[in-house]
């Protein structure tokens, strides 16, 4: 358990994801972008924190270059129970989430998300690369290095001040 996996990845910028409609989106489209990007859930205690900061942040800061990439995850007590199309929808309804719900994914074990053993692989946690549960976050610099990782446990508006510092926002 733990051993590092070898990604020949230099930049999340060189992976290409489905999106929650299975349509492939190549993520150099981010170039430029600051990003967090989170495994999400909808059944999650988290849930209603998280999703709600997480639009607050977006809207505050998309327009000076924030994305959030968004990949739900059923692999912590099922809470991500539905397809895809569910977690989008339930995103995006209840939380108004103007940004992209991927395709679920696995963030752990042999099925693990190339782009999530990237981000692993460059920010192992307190349980070395395994993500802790739902609502990890990732910061990513605008040429798509992995900056920083945050547990469940913090919340996305408590790491605004590394986000505006990662956009060049003046604070």
């Amino acid at each position: 358990m733990g051993a590092s996996e070898s990604v020949p990845q230099k930049s999340i910028h060189e992976f290409t994801v489905k999106d929650y409609k299975n349509q492939d989106v190549d993520l150099s489209m981010y170039k430029g972008k600051a990003l967090l990007v989170v495994n999400v859930a909808s059944k999650c205690g988290l849930t209603d924190s998280n999703y709600t900061q997480l639009t607050d942040l977006y809207n505050k800061y998309k327009d000076q270059g924030l994305g959030i990439l968004a990949f739900p995850c059923n692999q912590f007590l099922s809470q991500e129970p539905g397809t895809s199309q569910d977690a989008q929808e339930f995103a995006c309804t209840r939380y108004k989430a103007e940004y992209p719900i991927f395709q679920k994914v696995h963030v752990n074990g042999p099925k693990t998300e190339p782009v999530y053993k990237f981000l692993k692989t460059n920010k192992s946690g307190f349980l070395g690369n395994r993500i802790k549960w739902n609502f990890t976050k990732f910061l990513v610099d605008k040429d798509g290095h992995v900056l920083a990782r945050y547990g469940p446990s913090t919340t996305p508006l408590a790491i605004e001040a590394d986000i505006k510092k990662t956009l060049g926002v003046d604070m």
